[in-house]
């Protein structure tokens, strides 16, 4: 087997560090003994986009709001779906991520930073849902391992009433919270709901092929 290598490591605020690291072609990042993200299972971060847009629809000057980062899949399969007057902000907390999109997973992350639709803002993405209301049509969250928090306790924050009440108000009518999850969990389902929001729970496969593990994501529709 071909040894894992690794390449960098990034400080999280008010968590533990991030480890990316080389297997041959792959990258995964890691969190302790934790794999997150790799650049093999794309399959349902890539689907937060398609369907959350599926679901929106055909809006002009569409806005869409997706934090974090992580490996780029759902940026990178909600440019080709996107018209040309879309706007999509991605709201990164930590710096390094960008980076190694840039830069060691430069050839993952192609030319989706470089569409003059999107826009990176190094922030905590509950920040930037404050500060915008009635700011997106979408919001999309693949932030931590879902919303029983991995990677920081303030990313709990989110998925909380108040989290969740300040989306709703950062939604324009008939938007969308998209919150994307590792695992199953039905008290943020009952609490999604409890919130103002028509949810949608959808399982979904971890790999583009339908295979691997089955993650979800519930879709809140603004009532």
């Amino acid at each position: 087997m071909t040894p894992r290598e690794l390449i960098d490591t990034a400080e999280v605020p008010g968590g533990e560090p991030l480890r990316l690291f080389r297997r041959g072609a792959d990258h995964m990042i890691v969190l302790e003994r934790n794999e997150l993200m790799n650049s093999r299972m794309s399959g349902s971060e890539e689907q937060l986009a398609v369907m959350t847009i599926e679901r929106l629809g055909a809006r002009a000057g569409l806005r869409l709001l997706i934090g974090g980062y992580g490996m780029g899949f759902t940026l990178r399969a909600a440019l080709p779906m996107l018209k040309k007057d879309a706007l999509v902000t991605v709201a990164e907390l930590v710096p390094k991520i960008i980076d190694w999109a840039t830069g060691p997973m430069a050839e993952l992350t192609g030319e989706a930073l470089d569409d003059p639709r999107v826009d990176v803002v190094i922030d905590d993405v509950g920040r930037v849902i404050r500060e915008s209301p009635g700011g997106y049509d979408g919001i999309l969250l693949d932030v931590d391992n879902g919303p029983d928090g991995l990677t920081r306790a303030g990313n709990d924050g989110l998925y909380s009433d108040r989290g969740l009440a300040q989306a709703r108000t950062a939604l324009r009518p008939g938007g969308i919270l998209a919150v994307w999850s590792a695992a199953p969990d039905p008290r943020f389902a009952r609490r999604f709901k409890d919130a103002g929001y028509q949810v949608d729970e959808v399982g979904v496969r971890a790999r583009s092929n339908g295979k691997g593990p089955r993650h979800v994501i519930w879709f809140g529709t603004k009532r």
